[in-house]
């Protein structure tokens, strides 16, 4: 379905005003000053690798939605190929020099394999309904990994200036989080957007889908989930998971479930972070 226009304007006005106030983090304005960089590794260094790892996987990212969505609208595709990939490829680099210079190896980034089950996607939708169901799925994936980028950012950000590592903490990590917000919006209203046009049984296939396939951003098999699950407990996450997956899941809640009375957190989202956070702890007992 074609979007109204208002929305459309509004959208690519959106995209236009984020590629001219933001763009990709300059290098040279990127302050490496680390006063205890084995300490800033036995406390975070795994939380940057993880981060570093998902920015840098926007590579694959691309590919899977060229061959999810093989008719775009034209401001989504202007959005993730001029804007959002660019931008979400420096925040990957800045994150991979710092992991690297407190003595680690460079995050294993996946760029360019795509998945059986997002080619099947990508074949039905040359349907332009099914089309439609996958874009609403991109954009709900997108909310939740925008904000879940946030709030992790603001933990990481509060937790080096803990550590006194001031110039990471305000040339590294408030820098790539002053970004991500417009991301976020970016998703928001095409969600929103989208949702007026789905037909009934398009609402419900995008429900259902979106409960069988919901993880935590980066956390492709049981592996990356037990990574994501350490990088909760060490940012605390893991003491509040069902205010964080409140705070992420918000609007897909109004979108999708507010019919549903007193589902206040989809119950998929707390059970993926839960599931993560029991991984690693499994994978951290003896033996």
């Amino acid at each position: 379905m074609s979007r109204p226009r208002s929305t459309e304007l509004r959208l690519a006005d959106h995209v236009d005003r984020l590629g001219a106030e933001h763009p990709p983090i300059h290098l040279a304005s990127v302050d490496y000053t680390i006063r205890r960089p084995d300490v800033l590794n036995e406390r975070y260094g795994h939380v940057l690798d993880y981060m570093a790892r998902v920015e840098l996987e926007v590579d694959r990212n691309v590919l899977e939605l060229m061959t999810m969505l093989p008719d775009p609208p034209e401001v989504d595709r202007r959005f993730y190929a001029e804007v959002w990939h660019p931008q979400e490829t420096r925040h990957g680099l800045i994150l991979d020099e710092l992991q690297v210079r407190i003595g680690r190896d460079n995050a294993a980034a996946d760029l360019d394999h795509v998945s059986a089950k997002i080619k099947v996607l990508g074949a039905l939708s040359h349907l332009s309904p099914i089309q439609d169901v996958v874009r609403m799925l991109y954009y709900l994936t997108g909310m939740s990994t925008e904000r879940s980028a946030v709030l992790a950012y603001n933990l990481l950000h509060d937790g080096l200036r803990g550590l006194g590592e001031t110039a990471l903490a305000t040339t590294v990590v408030a820098q790539i989080r002053r970004q991500e917000p417009g991301h976020y919006a970016f998703y928001r209203m095409s969600a929103r957007g989208l949702a007026e046009q789905l037909s009934g049984w398009q609402r419900w296939l995008v429900r259902n889908m979106r409960r069988i396939s919901f993880a935590p951003v980066g956390a492709n098999n049981q592996h990356q989930k037990a990574d994501f699950g350490d990088l909760m407990r060490t940012l605390g996450i893991d003491r509040e998971i069902t205010t964080f997956a409140h705070q992420i899941s918000r609007v897909e809640r109004e979108l999708l479930w507010v019919r549903d009375h007193g589902m206040k957190v989809p119950d998929y989202v707390v059970a993926a972070f839960k599931e993560a956070v029991e991984l690693a702890r499994a994978r951290a007992m003896p033996g």
